[in-house]
């Protein structure tokens, strides 16, 4: 059994199975939905007096059934960005739901007992302010066509905001992955081209000598530090002579490492902040890699910002600690920038509603968000 597992994934399906691991829970909660469905389904198919109107819509409901499962089998799903076979599975849960609904169309009185949860679906996704919505809170009883057709309406009205909703969420995780991405590949570059051309930037700063230090040996006032090392005695009365004796090729490689440290401990502070997600992609998980790139790069931004005299009496370090301190200080300081991200991927979930998600909060006199735009993001 387990060697007919190891021949089914193959080494060029481990990066799939590792995000889809990460969405089981989500998926199983699928797959109960489409078994779930599928037997109301059944029993409504089992009626004696079953139209044949109504017939072909539960057939047409099995179908949307069918091509959810096909979805949330592994062995069929090739395609797998993180949790797009979920969204694609409450698509066809979705469709086969409504089709279910519309199979009332003959005897609304036998909707009456499934409103309540119809109804939920409207409230958890439709605005308070929507009109569909509010047509939906007033109805107790399916005693008419008319309020079958309303309740259909506004749960077809639901299911849409609600994909748009998961759809807003996953563009935003694929945008801050490809950002984090872009950022990695530059912070890799500017380690790369440092270390292969490291006088072309040089990370040292030329503090004054004490007058106790300024002797004979040296024709120049000052000393020079790096990342990696320092020299209390330059030889040479040109500056760049003395910064180009002393830089190595690993000075830009330790300052973007500790910015990158440093950025690490701010997305573990970060994660007191995050209240988690129900939904299938990983914005907390973006936000936190983007901190560590962008600590890497701020470290080093910051840090030649004070060489160039940016900042009035800190364009001179005194050692190379204080230039692995101030580092530290750059990379930490990515959060200032990051944390509008963090806000933003906080509102997406927020507006990613349902059950367990927390609702948004009311807004002031400009009135609700609208249907168009769910959740004001």
């Amino acid at each position: 059994m387990e060697g007919n597992w190891m021949r089914r994934v193959t080494p060029g399906r481990w990066r799939e199975w590792w995000r889809e691991r990460r969405s089981w829970e989500l998926t199983e909660e699928a797959r109960a939905n489409v078994r779930k469905l599928r037997a109301l389904v059944a029993v409504r198919m089992g009626l004696p007096a079953l139209t044949d109107e109504a017939r072909t819509m539960l057939e047409l409901a099995n179908e949307e059934l069918a091509s959810a499962d096909k979805v949330l089998v592994f062995d069929e799903h090739h395609r797998a960005p993180l949790g797009s076979h979920i969204t694609a599975a409450h698509i066809h849960v979705n469709a086969a739901r409504l089709l279910w609904v519309k199979s009332f169309a003959m005897s609304p009185q036998e909707m009456s007992p499934y409103v309540a949860s119809l109804k939920a679906v409207v409230s958890d996704h439709l605005s308070a302010g929507d009109l569909r919505r509010k047509s939906v809170e007033r109805l107790q009883n399916v005693t008419a066509g008319e309020d079958l057709v309303r309740l259909t309406e506004a749960v077809e009205a639901a299911q849409s905001v609600a994909l748009r909703e998961r759809l807003r969420a996953a563009s935003f995780v694929r945008i801050v992955y490809c950002v984090a991405g872009f950022l990695l590949l530059l912070a890799t570059a500017v380690a790369v081209l440092t270390a292969i051309w490291p006088q072309a930037v040089p990370m040292c700063f030329n503090p004054d000598r004490s007058i106790d230090a300024v002797g004979t040996r040296s024709p120049v006032p000052y000393r020079v530090v790096c990342a990696t090392g320092s020299d209390d005695s330059p030889s040479s009365a040109d500056l760049d002579e003395n910064f180009d004796a002393v830089t190595s090729w690993g000075d830009y490689v330790v300052i973007e490492v500790i910015g990158l440290v440093a950025a690490g401990v701010a997305a573990a502070s970060a994660l007191r902040k995050i209240r988690g997600t129900s939904t299938p992609y990983p914005i907390p998980v973006a936000a936190a890699l983007l901190k560590l790139p962008a600590g890497a790069l701020t470290a080093v931004l910051g840090l030649l910002l004070m060489r160039g005299n940016f900042v009035p009496g800190l364009s001179a370090l005194d050692s190379s600690a204080q230039i692995i301190a101030w580092a530290v200080v750059f990379g930490y300081s990515q959060e200032l920038l990051t944390k509008f991200v963090d806000r933003r991927g906080q509102m997406v979930l927020d507006a990613v509603r349902g059950p367990t998600s927390p609702q948004p909060a009311k807004t002031g006199p400009g009135g609700p968000p609208t249907a168009s735009d769910p959740g004001g993001v």
